[in-house]
């Protein structure tokens, strides 16, 4: 079978028991994705970074693709709101040689308390999308690290 798109466990969570995604749903667009480890998001706080939650997993697609992170329909219903809205993850970004391509969720908690998260907890979904390129497209560029490292 030629390998187009898929999950699989990233460097250092081998041993911890990850589940790959799944849909639910026959007709569901995401993949629903867990939390890798226990976590707890603080209270927001002007000035505060968001929690990276681990989800110990990596994507592959194909080169003219790409994931979006996005938050479930209840995250908000229980404060989690995702940092960046929707992650935009690039096909380039699996196996990077800084962090195997190991995806992450980031939260902000706008409770008035922290909440926690359990390991094996949804904490979001996948979906896999094509993109298109401009007719005046040049880009060279070629990834040498993992989260912001296409800003360097």
């Amino acid at each position: 079978m030629e390998r187009k798109r898929g999950f699989e466990i990233a460097k250092g969570y081998e041993d911890k028991s990850i589940n790959l995604p799944t849909r639910k749903t026959k007709y569901s667009a995401g993949y629903d994705v867990e939390a890798a480890e226990d976590v707890i998001i603080p209270a927001y706080k002007s000035g505060q970074k968001p929690t990276l939650v681990p989800t110990g997993l990596k994507a592959y697609c194909e080169e003219d693709e790409f994931f979006m992170l996005v938050n479930r329909s209840s995250g908000p219903k229980k404060g989690l709101v995702m940092a960046n809205g929707i992650g935009i993850v690039d096909a380039d970004y699996y196996g990077n040689e800084s962090n195997d391509g190991h995806f992450f969720f980031q939260f902000y908690n706008i409770l008035d308390h922290d909440i926690e998260i359990k390991k094996g907890t949804a904490i979001g979904q996948v979906i896999f999308q094509k993109y298109l390129l401009t007719d005046d497209d040049k880009a060279e560029g070629i990834r040498t690290g993992g989260i912001g490292s296409t800003d360097k």
